[in-house]
């Protein structure tokens, strides 16, 4: 998950200075804050690009801001085809998202080979929710009735986002990515049976028009039912929340595919007695295994305390 964050004073002595979307688009302060995680804490394994899902919608003429009651507000809801249609194309991505392809260069040089570097994006479907529902939804009521009143409109839209995002993902491999995560984070909203057509079939697209074989990691909060059909996507890696059993779930996926997870984000609040002794059991259920990447089952919170950070990540890479 993405490791910056507003526990880290570093990140809120920036956060002070510069807005979000300032430190987003200015590659220098998304380097740094990039960067942050890794100083305080020497034992991680990468570097996450410190970016957001939502500059794709912007980039395609949609903006976005941050509501002062929390959550997300679109510049305006996509109700119409004409809205759609007039929706950026795919081709347009690489110059209006440059300070994230400049932000990923400026990373690779600072790394020099010694951690790897993630890029991310979001999935079609989740990056639609915000574009059709104008923001943060509740009960998603937009987005689900286009999906089934209108699927040929819903289609056209997942069209372009898939297009955009196949754009955006081959610019951050080119400029220096070791692996890119795709965040599906409202795929649990959907009704079991429409998962593939709502979310599924366009991420598979996905993948398949980048480079064979290169690592993507599927995120898709929600979905421990559909693990197996994740596994048809073509990502090497799958990244599970914490609801789902991680034994269960290396007992069902291939072992040609990782799996990624899965502590609650939660406990960063609790004790680092407590983190310790959870992230113990996790790495205990899948002793013996390859193939599994430990982190959180979401992004951390807010509210997370530094000491917990430092006895997860003193816990799992000490533990034998």
């Amino acid at each position: 998950m993405r490791q910056a964050g507003r526990y880290l004073p570093e990140y809120r002595e920036l956060k002070a200075k510069s807005s979000f979307l300032e430190m987003v688009k200015t590659p220098a302060l998304a380097m740094e804050v990039t960067l942050q995680p890794l100083r305080r804490f020497p034992g991680l394994d990468a570097a996450i690009l410190f970016s957001d899902i939502l500059v794709i919608p912007e980039a395609l003429g949609q903006p976005y801001a941050f509501r002062d009651t929390g959550g997300i507000e679109m510049q305006y809801a996509l109700e119409t085809r004409a809205q759609v249609e007039n929706l950026a194309p795919a081709d347009a991505i690489p110059d209006r998202l440059s300070y994230v392809a400049e932000t990923l260069a400026l990373l690779r040089r600072e790394l020099d080979g010694q951690r790897a570097l993630l890029g991310f994006g979001g999935s079609p479907w989740t990056l639609a929710t915000y574009m059709v529902e104008g923001g943060s939804s509740d009960d998603f009521e937009r987005i689900k009735l286009l999906f089934y009143t209108d699927r040929a409109l819903f289609d056209a839209l997942l069209e372009k986002l898939t297009a955009a995002l196949i754009a955006y993902f081959r610019m951050q491999i080119a400029a220096g990515a070791d692996a890119i995560q795709i965040f599906d984070s409202w795929g649990g909203i959907v009704a079991g049976a429409d998962y593939e057509a709502a979310s599924l079939r366009w991420i598979r697209e996905i993948v398949a028009a980048l480079p064979a074989g290169f690592p993507m990691i599927l995120y898709a909060k929600g979905t421990g039912s559909h693990l197996i059909d994740q596994t048809f996507t073509g990502a090497r890696v799958l990244s599970v929340d914490w609801t789902v059993d991680l034994r269960a779930a290396r007992a069902c996926v291939p072992k040609s595919i990782a799996l990624q997870g899965n502590l609650d984000p939660l406990l960063m609040q609790t004790t680092p007695a407590i983190v310790a002794r959870e992230a113990r059991r996790i790495m205990e259920s899948v002793r013996g295994e390859n193939g599994h990447i430990f982190n959180l089952g979401h992004g951390v919170t807010p509210r997370a305390k530094i000491e917990c950070m430092e006895s997860l990540v003193d816990t799992v890479t000490h533990w034998q």
